[in-house]
C-alpha cells in the first residue's frame, strides 16, 4: 500500500512538471540564449583635479576620500595616467622602467600644471600607485600628487585650502628665493628662507637637469655640478658665462634621493653662495658690477 501510494504520488508529480513544461508561443525553450550578457567589471580609477587630506604612498581604494580643494587638505592630484605595458603582478619597484616611465609622464604634465619647475619652489611630487590588491584586479593607473611643503629642509606637508594649478604661473610665494645658508665646514646643514631685501648670503637662481647615470657617478663627480650650477648662475644674474663665474660667485646644490634619482629625477637644484660679503638684494639681472671678481 505504501509503495502504491508513493509511485502514485510520484507519478503525480512528473504529470504536473510535464505538464507546466508546455512551451507557449514564442518560446524556442533554450534557456541559455535569453540571459543579458553580464557587464564587464569596472576597475576603480581615481579622479584628477581632487584634493586630499593625507599624504599616501600607496592608492588604496579604501583611502580614496578626495575633498574639495578650497576645504583644507594636503596633497591635490593634478594627473591621471595609466600604464599599458606593465604586466607585473605586482606594482613598479623603484627603479624600474614602468616606474621611471610614470616619473617622466608626471613630472612634465605637473609643470604643466604649476606653470613652472616644481623643484623651484617649495612643492613636493609623488607618484601614487594601486594596491597590489588592486593592481592584480587590472589597475594601471597612477596619481601624480603634489603637496606644498614648509621649506627647502622641512619637507613637512602644509596644511591648504586652494588648489596649486597655475600657483608658479607668476610670482608665487612658494617659490625658492633667498636664503642664509648654515654651514659646517664645506657642508650646508640649512637653508633658512628670508626676503630678498634682507641679509643674506645665498639665491636659488635654478635646476640642471643632470645626464643620465649612476648615482653614485653622479655623487663622485660634485664638480660637473657645481660647473652647471655657475652656468646657471651667469644667466641669472646677467653675467658672462666664463671660468671667471667661479671668482665672482660660490654655489651650493641640492640634489634628489637616491630613490628619486633611480625613479628618474635628475633635477638639481642651484643656489647662488656670497662668501665675500652679505646681500640685500636679489642678483637675478644684477650684472657684473654687482658680483666683481673678486
Amino acid at each position: 500500500m505504501r509503495r502504491w501510494l508513493t509511485g502514485i504520488a510520484l507519478g503525480t508529480v512528473v504529470t504536473l512538471a510535464l505538464a507546466g513544461c508546455t512551451k507557449p508561443a514564442g518560446i524556442d525553450g533554450d534557456l541559455s540564449d535569453d540571459w543579458a550578457p553580464m557587464a564587464a567589471a569596472q576597475v576603480f580609477t581615481p579622479d584628477a583635479g581632487t584634493c586630499h587630506t593625507q599624504v599616501l604612498d600607496i592608492g588604496y581604494v579604501g583611502a580614496y576620500d578626495p575633498v574639495e580643494c578650497d576645504q583644507p587638505h594636503r596633497v591635490e592630484t593634478l594627473h591621471v595616467g595609466a600604464l599599458t605595458s606593465a604586466d607585473g603582478a605586482t606594482p613598479p619597484d623603484v627603479g624600474s622602467a614602468p616606474m621611471r616611465t610614470a616619473f617622466t609622464e608626471c613630472d612634465r604634465q605637473v609643470r604643466t600644471a604649476l606653470g613652472a619647475d616644481w623643484r623651484s619652489a617649495r612643492v613636493r611630487l609623488g607618484v601614487v600607485f594601486p594596491s597590489p590588491a588592486a593592481w592584480g584586479g587590472g589597475a594601471r593607473w597612477f596619481r601624480c600628487d603634489v603637496t606644498e611643503l614648509r621649506g627647502l629642509d622641512t619637507p613637512d606637508p602644509v596644511l591648504r585650502k586652494a588648489s596649486l594649478a597655475g600657483a608658479l604661473s607668476g610670482t608665487s610665494p612658494l617659490r625658492h628665493g633667498c636664503f642664509n645658508a648654515k654651514t659646517s665646514g664645506d657642508k650646508v646643514t640649512e637653508m633658512v628662507a628670508v626676503k630678498c631685501t634682507a641679509r643674506h648670503r645665498a639665491e636659488f637662481v635654478g635646476v640642471w637637469t643632470a645626464p643620465k647615470g649612476s648615482y653614485k657617478a653622479f655623487l663622485d663627480n660634485a664638480d660637473r655640478a657645481h660647473r652647471a650650477c655657475r652656468s646657471l648662475i651667469a644667466k641669472f644674474a646677467k653675467l658672462p658665462d666664463d671660468n671667471n663665474v667661479q671668482y665672482r660667485a660660490g654655489t651650493i646644490f641640492y640634489h634628489p634621493a637616491e630613490d628619486d634619482w633611480r625613479n628618474g629625477n635628475r633635477g638639481v637644484q642651484c643656489f647662488l653662495w656670497s662668501s665675500e660679503r652679505v646681500l640685500t638684494r636679489s642678483m637675478k639681472g644684477a650684472g657684473s658690477r654687482a658680483l666683481p671678481i673678486n
